[in-house]
């Protein structure tokens, strides 16, 4: 039986992934670093103490996952620091990285061995990332992490191709999480814009930049 793994699964836009793949029948496996009272009510596979910029926790979370074939892969895990020019640090710039962009990289690249043709992997990202609508400057740490996320997701759907597994960078919208103060769309909504660009992600789409409303985004 295939399963779809989600990460930052314990709330938000993770726990929304996660409870609608469920509603639809799909067997799920939520990663986080600690679990939810939310999350455990869903009755799905919860593989919580994973923090995903440890190496050796993500060879633990292999190792659980040994012998399980993946349908799909949701990277959603993410983090953000509002820093502007006045307040920006080298350690909140690399915080971000780790978290959004370099923690992706490495757990897809840990976890191949659980995909195999037709499956997928979506990458949750932001506009946030995109140099061309960038009109507002700031958030150093979390654009430059997310372009690079961008970016990460470009070569791994280059790289994949083969093994024919389509690679989705996407964009949620403004959801109203802990993350941004509660303001936004509600990550129900959001939810079923991601799963609707999943569902439609093929090989011919791979690699590509999209809103969770279906819009193209710049680069």
């Amino acid at each position: 039986m295939a399963h779809w793994l989600v990460t930052g699964s314990n709330r938000g836009i993770g726990l929304e992934l996660c409870r609608q793949l469920a509603a639809r029948g799909e067997t799920v496996i939520a990663v986080c670093r600690s679990t939810s009272e939310e999350l455990e009510h869903l009755g799905v596979r919860v593989e919580s103490g994973i923090e995903l910029t440890d190496e050796a926790a993500i060879a633990d979370l292999v190792q659980r996952l040994a012998g399980i074939e993946l349908a799909g892969m949701i990277l959603n895990a993410g983090i953000l620091e509002g820093d502007g020019l006045d307040s920006v640090s080298a350690a909140s710039v690399r915080r971000q990285f780790d978290v959004n962009a370099l923690a992706p990289l490495l757990l897809s690249r840990a976890l191949l061995g659980n995909l195999s043709r037709g499956s997928k992997l979506a990458l949750i990202t932001s506009r946030m990332g995109s140099i061309d609508d960038n009109g507002s400057g700031g958030y150093y740490g979390y654009r430059m992490s997310k372009t690079a996320l961008n970016m990460a997701g470009r070569s791994l759907a280059i790289d994949l191709q083969p093994r024919g597994i389509a690679v989705a960078i996407l964009h949620p919208g403004m959801v109203a999480t802990r993350m941004v103060g509660f303001t936004g769309i509600p990550p129900a909504e959001a939810a079923r814009g991601l799963l609707t660009r999943i569902d439609a992600l093929s090989l011919a789409t791979s690699g590509s930049f999209w809103h969770a409303n279906g819009e193209p985004l710049p680069w």
